[in-house]
């Protein structure tokens, strides 16, 4: 008998599958590939919500669990994954720097808040009224982490590339089977693909479309995250990435025309200087409308569990909601109310 059955392998199956290997427990992962959000995020972490001037939900405290979540990931398996990187956000007026310093003022947000103006020339970029500075922020290349994550499960038989069958669980008083397997426990981490789940579907999952691009633009000498309505990350070799999008109604992980035109005409509001599309890439983050995650066990079935709904804001979440997942499960230490799934108890 193994302890648990992961299935799906996104930000949060791999930071749940990392949490039970360092906690010495057995696993098997179950992925069938069909959901891309992860592979497609822009992969910032950020602790101010730029638009409103506002803390993100627990920054301080997901930043101190995330950062050296990934930098166990980055040691165990040779690879590099967070690229720290200051975030400018764009001033386009007198009024924003104004509300900036008012920010930058809160005892919550001055540690993120630098509280002086960069005043910075960078080719093509027009900025009169200079840039402020977001501190403790950078990016997780998530192609890179889901890929080798994906190889170092493999190669340790941990990862069961197929579709998972729901109406296949068998309960009994203390595990499940599932075909040959026995697990004493099952966490749910798919994403959007939640809706084909029997057992959680009843949750308000959202998922909101976004779409992105990789561009290549040789006279922009960025070496700094550009965050406006869009953000425009350095990847190297002239090559940015830039997003996102944000789409309630469609559903489908397919790049669109509307997609395209919505960012070529905010890109072209940051930057002046040619630029060529060399992926255009699309996927549905799994949102819930109060913006806290979907955590905790079903109210019928104790063997299983869900990890879910992060959002935009996953590579910053999903470390520190696996610890306490884990913890709830495994030393009953009480979920936070704002994510527990008992807050959606009358959807049942």
């Amino acid at each position: 008998m193994i302890d648990y059955i992961i299935v799906g392998s996104g930000l949060s199956g791999i930071a749940f599958a990392e949490t039970l290997l360092q906690n010495d427990k057995s696993f098997v992962v179950f992925d069938d590939d069909s959901q891309n959000s992860s592979r497609i995020a822009g992969g910032l972490y950020n602790p101010v919500i730029l638009k409103r001037f506002s803390e993100v939900w627990n920054a301080k405290e997901q930043l101190n669990i995330a950062i050296p979540f990934y930098k166990k990931i980055e040691d165990k398996l040779s690879i590099t994954i967070d690229y720290k990187l200051p975030i400018y956000r764009k001033f386009f007026s007198v009024e924003e720097q104004n509300n900036w310093f008012i920010a930058a003022d809160k005892p919550n947000l001055s540690p993120f808040l630098s509280t002086s103006i960069v005043k910075k020339d960078y080719n093509s970029i027009n900025s009169p009224f200079g840039y402020g500075e977001v501190l403790q922020t950078g990016y997780v290349d998530t192609v890179e982490l889901l890929y080798s994550y994906h190889k170092y499960l493999k190669a340790n038989n941990l990862l069961i590339s197929e579709t998972f069958d729901y109406s296949k669980i068998n309960f009994s008083d203390d595990f499940i089977k599932y075909n040959n397997l026995e697990a004493k426990h099952i966490v749910f981490a798919e994403g959007f693909g939640m809706h084909s789940n029997p057992f959680f579907d009843y949750l308000p999952l959202d998922g909101t479309k976004g779409e992105l691009f990789i561009i290549k633009a040789p006279e922009l000498d960025l070496d700094v995250i550009i965050n406006t309505s869009v953000f425009i990350l350095p990847l190297g070799n002239h090559l940015f990435k830039v997003g996102a999008t944000y789409d309630w109604k469609d559903k489908t992980n397919n790049p669109t025309e509307e997609g395209k035109q919505e960012l070529l005409e905010r890109i072209r509001e940051i930057i002046s200087c040619d630029f060529e599309i060399l992926e255009h890439y699309a996927g549905i983050r799994p949102t819930v409308n109060d913006r806290r995650p979907l955590l905790g066990t079903h109210p019928e079935f104790k063997n299983l569990h869900i990890l879910n709904g992060l959002g935009t804001r996953g590579v910053m979440l999903a470390p520190a909601m696996a610890i306490d997942l884990y913890n709830y499960i495994e030393n009953k230490i009480s979920l936070d109310k704002t994510i527990d799934i008992n807050r959606y108890a009358r959807f049942l």
